[in-house]
């Protein structure tokens, strides 16, 4: 036997390199880079200032240094809302974590996907009212999808992609891992990818058969159907979904604040928002349906009006991925758990298989919609104080800016016109605080839309009330480069809550009036304050001015742009159905709107 062919001598198998040790601050860096994070916004403190110290290396994590906490939580929101993934802030222990709460809060109501960081005392200290201590996972337990409170180095992998996927899968929303000061200082072998367990966490996906059968059935029979979106399908990315059902059934489509771009305005099937201020067709074709195809919806307050009254004729077919939504305001008739993308397919392919492709005959039901919509157009009156019309001019940018654009607006009165009267024809456009109503939250949202989507034009559109409220962020924004585009809509009042005084209070506008630009003094004077933060800054009072800087605003990209339109204070938001009364309260609209048999 030649050595050639020799058998060949077993070797022992190779052992498996060894685990590198980390200190937990840098498995906390080192996981975000794993998991693909590119971009992260915070402020360090002294029980996080571990995970800074490793993060200053970091070549595949960008850290944008915010000015407040609140606003790098928003931008995080900001930034998975126009992007889709899953959005990154940092905060130290206490108030540090504490002033986190607000948007954290804001991200479970509105389904965003974010994780929060926090760093926390040492663990020995946990409990004795140490300096900057806070329960942050009992202060935030109601608010957060789920929470992790990490005490141990060789926990820390695990937790951190326990957060992402939990945030990221399901109903999305917020998670918090707070990280004690020792766990973050010891070492441990940095194991990739980690082993966790999330016991009872299995979202359902793919709905039950007879249930998708059920609804085709519904809609095969409905002669007044309403197909009613929520921001579940943004949230699940099946607008292309929704369009071909609809498109299948020819059934009318109304978005709610949460869904502006999930369906495309300029589509004949459209019906624009329901609710206390959407258009009069879509919230009577809720009122009056006989069927609601009620799609990542959750039957809110602001859309429904009293409930009992809700759609009195209808059956509901609900769709939703969070079983705890199904029925929880109004009984569904077919009850749907499951993926909105996925249920949507299999939808539209049951009725097609039962219709054999041919819509069912509701030519009368839009005939009256029609009607409607020709009675009803959206529209607005001349102000009478000589001062800008808000409404003109959210149209005006909207108009000379496109749908590309991402647009991200504050809290109120402006949030309404922005929902109202720019035209949104893709999801991940428009992003707003539906559920919890944040003001504050515009400038640091549209900076995290930029950072996640930097070849976009990004508008905050502001109220000046909620403009003061974190506008620090400009800061930010020059010194990172984030060429972002701020209409302030300065109506020198808290312009909703003095809707409201005018209308219910009998006019007594009790501590509503802020006095930033209808006086002979600005408080402060927005031009200025854009000026010193590094940003252009415009003022814009005269109608014929407003498309001349809306232009030089989307020509600017060095730096951002702050422009302030001085609006008249007793613009209104209508359409109105007042709180607490049915939607079919629809003369007071008549009554209070006369724009209403006018368009611009």
């Amino acid at each position: 036997m030649t050595a050639d062919s020799a058998p060949a001598v077993p070797r022992p198998p190779a052992r498996p390199a060894a685990a590198p040790e980390l200190t937990g601050a840098q498995a906390v860096v080192r996981s975000l880079e794993l998991l693909g994070v590119t971009d992260v916004f915070g402020i360090p403190g002294g029980a996080i200032m571990e995970v800074y110290d490793p993060l200053l290396d970091s070549t595949g994590v960008r850290h944008i240094l915010v000015r407040h906490e609140q606003g790098g939580g928003h931008a995080a929101e900001g930034y998975a809302t126009a992007s889709g993934r899953v959005g990154v802030t940092i905060a130290t222990s206490g108030p540090g974590a504490t002033n986190l709460v607000t948007a954290i809060a804001d991200a479970y109501m509105d389904s965003i996907p974010i994780v929060a960081i926090t760093g926390q005392v040492f663990s020995t200290l946990m409990g004795t009212d140490a300096f900057q201590e806070a329960d942050i996972v009992g202060i935030t337990m109601p608010v957060t999808k789920h929470s992790f409170l990490v005490k141990r180095a060789e926990d820390i992998p695990g937790a951190i992609a326990a957060a992402f996927e939990v945030a990221s899968t399901g109903r999305p929303g917020p998670v918090l891992v707070d990280i004690t000061k020792d766990a973050q200082q010891a070492k441990a072998p940095f194991v990739w990818p980690p082993k966790y367990d999330l016991p009872g966490y299995r979202p359902v996906t793919k709905a039950h058969g007879k249930q998708i059968q059920a609804a085709a059935a519904l809609l095969a029979e409905s002669r007044k159907p309403v197909l009613y979106v929520g921001g579940g399908i943004v949230r699940g990315r099946a607008s292309a979904e929704l369009k071909e059902l609809a498109e299948s059934t020819g059934a009318p489509v109304v978005t709610t604040l949460m869904a502006r771009g999930a369906f495309p305005d300029s589509h004949p099937q459209h019906l624009g928002m329901p609710g206390m201020h959407g258009t009069v067709p879509a919230v009577l074709a809720l009122q009056e349906a006989d069927l609601l195809l009620a799609v990542g919806t959750r039957f809110d307050d602001r859309v429904t009006g009293k409930a009992a009254l809700f759609a009195p004729n209808a059956k509901v077919v609900h769709v939703d991925i969070d079983p705890a939504e199904i029925s929880k305001i109004r009984t569904a008739d077919v009850p749907i758990v499951g993926d909105v993308k996925d249920v949507l397919t299999d939808l539209d392919a049951a009725f097609r298989g039962l219709t054999g492709g041919q819509k069912p005959d509701i030519e009368e039901w839009w005939s009256y919609l029609d009607g409607l919509r020709t009675e009803f157009p959206l529209g607005f009156s001349p102000t009478t104080d000589g001062l800008l019309a808000p409404q003109h001019v959210i149209q005006r940018i909207g108009e000379l800016t496109g749908p590309e654009a991402v647009y991200a607006a504050g809290v109120g009165q402006h949030q309404m016109w922005a929902a109202q009267f720019i035209k949104y024809e893709r999801p991940n456009s428009w992003l707003n605080s539906g559920g919890a109503g944040t003001m504050g939250y515009a400038v640091p949202a549209a900076m995290g839309a930029k950072v996640a989507e930097p070849d976009r034009v990004v508008w905050a559109i502001d109220g000046d009330g909620c403009f003061q409220m974190t506008n620090q962020e400009l800061a930010t924004c020059v010194i990172n480069n984030i060429p972002i585009k701020v209409a302030i809509i300065n109506n020198s009042s808290l312009g909703m809550v003095r809707q409201w005084q005018t209308l219910f209070y009998d006019g007594r506008h009790s501590n509503t009036d802020l006095n930033t630009g209808h006086g002979s003094v600005r408080v402060p004077d927005f031009v200025k304050l854009a000026e010193a933060y590094g940003c252009l800054g415009i003022r814009v009072e005269k109608e014929e001015e407003i498309d001349a800087a809306i232009t030089l605003a989307l020509e600017t990209n060095d730096r951002p742009v702050v422009i302030d339109f001085v609006v008249s204070a007793d613009s209104m938001v209508w359409p109105m159905v007042p709180q607490g009364v049915s939607n079919s309260y629809v003369q007071y609209a008549r009554d209070h709107a006369p724009a209403f048999d006018e368009e611009d």
